[in-house]
């Protein structure tokens, strides 16, 4: 279970399949290990259908719960603040 949180914590949001690929384990391990890491709270999933070629591909969409990536590197969008408004009051 803890190849799975690794390969999540670098790679982001998930399939099932792709982290059996990634990490070397088979379908059926990935699935038992992602049940049993959502039962504990660590990870959040969701059913995913995608159509590749026509065919339907049911998986499971995996990520870690709470877990929030290091910004990308680069520059950052800078905020424009709304200009204060000046008023009187006698």
């Amino acid at each position: 279970m803890q190849a799975i949180l690794d390969y999540l914590k670098n790679s982001g949001e998930r399939l099932d399949t792709e982290i059996a690929s990634a990490t070397g384990l088979s379908l059926a391990n990935v699935r038992s290990g992602v049940n049993d890491l959502k039962a504990r709270g660590a990870i959040m999933v969701c059913r995913s259908i995608r159509y590749q070629d026509g065919k339907e591909i049911d998986g499971i969409l995996c990520r870690i719960s709470g877990y929030i990536p290091q910004a990308a590197p680069g520059r950052k969008p800078k905020s424009h603040a709304a200009p204060k408004s000046e008023s009187n009051h006698d």
